[in-house]
């Protein structure tokens, strides 16, 4: 891969973003609920496929909820399967994120 890569939050739109040469090359959608960062969608488009960019995507994503200190509910199955595979973001994942899609009353 050979493009200028940056991963950005942009809250407004509830996701983190990821450019390739200055052009929107995927996200993360999430939600913030009860002190907790909802990850529940990734997309890359097609033509930036098989380039590694969603797990630099979600790579960046966990570094910034660590760098923030919240804990991540991998409701997304890209995002469960990446923390899965590396071991070293199991640490974010939120003890009882089974079933949180409802605020606690």
């Amino acid at each position: 891969m050979d493009h200028k890569v940056e991963v950005t939050d942009n809250p407004d739109a509830k996701r983190f973003e990821i450019t390739a040469d200055g052009r929107l090359a995927g996200f993360a959608e999430y939600h913030r609920l009860t002190g907790r960062l909802v990850f529940t969608h990734t997309e890359v488009g097609e033509e930036f496929e098989g380039q590694g960019l969603a797990s630099r995507l979600i790579h960046d994503a966990l570094d910034a909820a660590r760098a923030e200190g919240v804990p991540v509910v991998p409701r997304c199955p890209f995002v469960a399967r990446y923390i899965e595979r590396h071991p070293e973001y199991r640490d974010l994942v939120a003890g009882d994120h089974t079933g949180v899609a409802q605020p606690s009353s």
